[in-house]
């Protein structure tokens, strides 16, 4: 497949008038940015085209419809205008009829098509071609009193950067169109996983801007390509379809419930959740759920559905959920998807003391110090969590003790089930640390505060250690001997 030109841009003529007089309009500067970014990003002088004389009233030229056959793709610019316009409409459908007739309207999972919103237009007044496909919004909604203003470069230094980026992220995704054409297997680049990176509400459009532009750096497929379908005999078929593609899903949830699809009662952030939730329960598949930190909530629904969130992981394997700043979340997502290599492990020697990494939640540091104590004039090196300081520090931290330590001591008390759990979980992803060698023992001092759910609890993933009444060392010495067993047996061999 080869084209004369990389795109077409088609729009009302009514939307390049410039708000100053003697400056260029919104298609001009929009037109020159994306030329320049997507020269840089292929890194030879692209063919971006659009007639700057023609009015409505002019004839629609058969060398217009002879053009739109040799662009690879179409970008339209909705505005209120465009919807109305015979003459636009008219490009838009010769464009998808050129497409038709030759490498078709998608390569591979891209479209051809890229909407631009110039400004807010209601996805029904959408042209039929065009409300199926993900839009770039270049403008931004006020979340108090719900003003619409557009990313123009007439409206300062923040209205300009905005604009900037968003026009970047249709120079890159024109680009990796591009650069399938011209492979001509229109294939995406391999050896990289597939990313579903969920809807999210309009509070968080730009954090989701950010991940997804992030991942596409790093040669992701971002998945979905196009809008979700919000009927019911589609939804769930084509979320599920996009997530089978992915080895991650990413969900950012916000103070807003956001929209419910007609005949559902769950909104379209929780549907995608439930059903990434139900993946996640098959191997390879990591669900990652991010909630500002200090989120407020005003919204019931909202409220107990992120209420749901924090309680789920309990259950699941595979999933996580991160209530801190948003770098944190991305520097998890890369952790899951790039873990590192085991590095060999050489076997310690003798002289070394053994580590027991005695867990427990921030609420019992004070509890805990006779446990601790115990384990250190036992000979035991005890490196405890660390509650301060920076999000991925402390991470950091928690892994390489999980990847060093001889054994885990998890205190169980003032926590709940779903913290013991967690824990747990995260004790048995220590290979993805960089672990290469078991543990010598993996413990759970079941302490006070007594509850029956607690004297319940029951695991083979660990030995159960119950000192509801305090202290006591006769009960902790099967699980230490267990540990120095190990560790002899290790130096022996």
């Amino acid at each position: 497949m080869t084209f004369e030109g990389e795109a077409f841009i088609s729009y009302a003529h009514l939307d390049d008038q410039p708000l100053i007089e003697g400056k260029q309009g919104w298609i001009a500067n929009f037109h020159r940015v994306l030329q320049i970014r997507l020269g840089q990003l292929l890194g030879k002088e692209p063919h971006i085209w659009r007639d700057p004389k023609l009015q409505g009233n002019d004839f629609f030229a058969d060398t217009l419809v002879e053009r739109l056959q040799k662009v690879a793709a179409l970008v339209a610019v909705l505005s209120p205008r465009y919807v109305k316009s015979d003459w636009t409409l008219r490009e838009l459908s010769e464009f998808c009829r050129a497409a038709e007739l030759s490498a078709g309207m998608r390569i591979g999972q891209r479209s051809r098509v890229f909407k631009i919103l110039k400004t807010a237009v209601p996805v029904e007044r959408h042209p039929p071609q065009l409300q199926g496909l993900l839009g770039y919004e270049f403008f931004k909604v006020d979340p108090d009193t719900g003003a619409i203003r557009e990313l123009d470069l007439m409206f300062g230094a923040e209205a300009q950067t905005e604009f900037l980026k968003k026009v970047d992220d249709v120079a890159r995704d024109l680009c990796a169109l591009v650069e399938a054409i011209e492979r001509g297997d229109a294939a995406a680049p391999a050896g990289k996983p597939g990313v579903y990176l969920a809807e999210a509400t309009r509070d968080l459009a730009d954090a989701r801007d950010s991940i997804r532009r992030d991942l596409l750096d790093h040669a992701h497929s971002v998945m979905p390509p196009e809008s979700i379908p919000a009927t019911q005999s589609g939804l769930e078929a084509y979320v599920r379809a996009q997530l089978s593609r992915c080895t991650m899903s990413i969900h950012l949830i916000g103070r807003n419930y956001g929209a419910v699809p007609e005949e559902w009662v769950e909104s379209l952030p929780e549907i995608q959740y439930r059903l990434a939730a139900e993946r996640a329960r098959e191997r390879n598949f990591t669900c990652l759920v991010w909630i500002p930190p200090g989120l407020q909530v005003q919204n019931e629904r909202q409220r107990q559905f992120i209420e749901r969130l924090r309680a789920d992981p309990c259950e699941q394997e595979g999933m996580d959920v991160l209530e801190a700043p948003l770098e944190n979340l991305r520097t998890l997502i890369y952790t899951r998807l790039n873990p590192p290599a085991p590095r060999p492990v050489a076997v310690l020697p003798a002289s070394r003391r053994a580590q027991i990494y005695f867990i427990h939640d921030q609420r019992d540091q004070d509890e805990v110090a006779p446990w601790r104590d115990y384990l250190f004039e036992q000979g035991f090196e005890v490196p405890t969590p660390i509650f301060e300081g920076d999000e991925a520090e402390i991470r950091e931290d928690h892994e390489a003790n999980l990847q060093n330590c001889d054994a885990v001591l998890v205190y169980y008390g003032a926590g709940n089930e779903c913290w013991l759990r967690r824990k747990l979980r995260e004790i048995g992803k220590t290979a993805g640390y960089g672990r290469t060698q078991p543990m010598s023992g993996i413990g759970v001092v079941l302490a006070a505060p007594a509850s029956p759910q607690k004297q319940l609890f029951r695991t083979h993933e660990a030995t159960i250690i119950p000192q509801f009444d305090g202290f006591s060392p006769d009960s902790l010495r099967p699980f230490l001997g267990q540990v120095r067993g190990f560790r002899e047996q290790q130096a022996g061999g």
